[in-house]
């Protein structure tokens, strides 16, 4: 038997208690019987309808339509909460504070990579590949003028680029978040996809 048939059988024995029936005999009740009081019936008759509703949505089982998110989106007053960074950072750590600055909890935050994206569709970055054969985002001329450069550093595993952000850069970011949510709002970037720089390899 389904929910729904399940229901539809409760309903069905609720009516007729509700009109003093026995849905057991089909029998009235006897006189002076407990479904024959007048409060007891209309109790019945209420839990009949709630289960009619339910009924007519589906039963209990039937999923919740889900509320959707409201697009990535940073306003005046949030932008300015954004904590600049006097010492440049990378972009991962940039896209962290601004989204440490949203106050809906209902927003989507920014996605990882969307301000590289857009920094390279803009000519800021450049994809390269570098000595291991991965595709590194580095400054381009126009990236440098705006405060974004990368150097060559050396960890456990040897030499590796990072991509920095002065306050400057930073600052940039901000100016152009409109045009930044808009990269936010397309489907997420394809695998192996120039990653955004800052991290070891």
């Amino acid at each position: 038997m389904t929910e729904l048939e399940t229901l539809e059988r409760a309903k069905m024995y609720l009516d007729k208690l509700a009109n003093g029936i026995d849905p057991l005999t089909d029998c009235p009740a006897a006189e002076g019987d407990v479904i024959q009081q007048v409060r007891i019936s209309r109790c019945l008759f209420y839990v009949s309808d709630v289960l009619r509703q339910l009924i007519e949505q589906g039963g209990l089982s039937k999923p919740k339509k889900r509320v959707g998110r409201e697009p990535f989106e940073l306003t005046p007053a949030e932008a300015a909460r954004f904590d600049y960074s006097n010492e440049p950072i990378p972009v991962g750590e940039i896209t962290q504070r601004i989204n440490a600055c949203l106050t809906d909890e209902n927003r989507r935050r920014l996605k990882k990579g969307v301000i590289a994206a857009f920094l390279e569709e803009a000519g800021f970055l450049a994809s390269v590949i570098d000595a291991d054969g991965r595709a590194r985002r580095l400054a381009t001329e126009a990236g440098e003028r705006i405060g974004i450069y990368s150097e060559t550093r050396t960890g456990y595993r040897g030499p590796y680029t990072v991509t920095l952000y002065t306050r400057d850069a930073q600052a940039f970011v901000l100016d152009h978040i409109d045009a930044i949510a808009a990269h936010n709002a397309r489907p997420s970037r394809r695998a192996g996809a120039a990653p955004e720089g800052g991290a070891q390899p």
